[in-house]
């Protein structure tokens, strides 16, 4: 603490003194009258120049802080969550995707598999992404089935076919363009919880899940992009193996890049910032850490967003 405030030790020597130390516990914060009610209260921040938080707080790009399951939940909250780059750049891409799967208003390029494919296959695939079920499509994209948990529950031969036991076509479908009202009843009239989306010939174009309605409802303040999907933000350095980490999230869906270093005012952060702003356009920059007015004039020129 700051408080210089002296005392007497109580000894012979008058001038012998000692610093007054305090816990939270010697100090209480007195409320004041107020009108202010705190529902009324508004805390969002805009934390880039495209992106807004209902909630001013962002989990920090550490190993032991930040990977997918900690950056789904501060974005629920309205707030956001940086993955570290202490990860592959597959792992790292990886993080980003579960993130935006975890919930969306429609998931507009699900996970899928094919009629060839074995049980453990698809399996796995759940286990991968965290969902409970696959579409199942030709080589055309054409809609054949569905093959859920349900159907492999009491499956014990992994090598079955995924065709030998989906649930086929005819499914409850809805086609493109389904307004969110009408999704919902037929998900609710059909006791279903995905429906999956087709174009006028049959294909796969998209899939809503009974579940991204009922997070909607859970957490409605969560952070969220134009498609519904969670926002996330991920951490990268400097350098070409960095630029390469760059696109892969990019590609993956990030909203945020945060080039991250312990002195951002540095002729390698800045030329990374200039970079990755200029070759993908479509994702807000964060440059840092920064620490004097200099510093700050360096990175805004270079293109960085915050």
């Amino acid at each position: 603490m700051t408080n210089q405030s002296r005392v007497s030790t109580g000894g012979d020597d008058p001038n012998k003194v000692a610093l007054v130390g305090l816990t939270f516990d010697d100090v209480l914060l007195l409320p004041d009258a107020s009108d202010i009610v705190p529902s009324d209260v508004d805390t969002s921040t805009q934390v880039t120049r495209n992106i807004r938080l209902s909630t001013p707080i962002i989990s920090a790009a550490m190993d032991t802080v930040t990977e997918a399951r900690m950056a789904i939940s501060m974005a629920r909250q309205g707030g956001l969550g940086v993955l570290h780059r202490n990860l592959s750049i597959e792992e790292q891409a990886d993080n980003v995707e579960l993130v935006k799967r975890s919930e969306s208003g429609m998931v507009t390029d699900p996970v899928t598999c094919t009629p060839d494919m074995t049980v453990e296959e698809v399996d796995s695939m759940c286990a991968r992404f965290r969902i409970s079920g696959l579409p199942v499509v030709d080589d055309n994209g054409k809609l054949l089935g569905i093959c859920t948990n349900r159907d492999m529950r009491f499956e014990t031969d992994g090598s079955r076919q995924v065709g030998e036991v989906m649930t086929p076509m005819p499914l409850v479908v809805a086609e493109e363009g389904v307004s969110k009202e009408a999704a919902l009843e037929l998900l609710s009239t059909h006791k279903i919880e995905k429906l999956p989306i087709v174009d006028k010939n049959g294909k796969l174009v998209g899939l809503i899940t009974v579940k991204d309605f009922v997070k909607t409802e859970q957490f409605p303040n969560s952070s969220k992009d134009a498609s519904g999907r969670l926002l996330v933000a991920a951490g990268i350095g400097t350098g070409e193996e960095s630029y390469q980490r760059a696109g892969a999230l990019a590609d993956a869906g990030v909203d945020i890049l945060v080039v991250d270093s312990a002195h951002a005012h540095s002729r390698g952060v800045l030329e990374m910032v200039a970079r990755v702003k200029k070759d993908f356009p479509g994702v807000d920059i964060i440059g840092g850490n920064l620490a004097t007015r200099e510093a700050a004039k360096a990175m805004i020129e270079a293109g960085a967003d915050a």
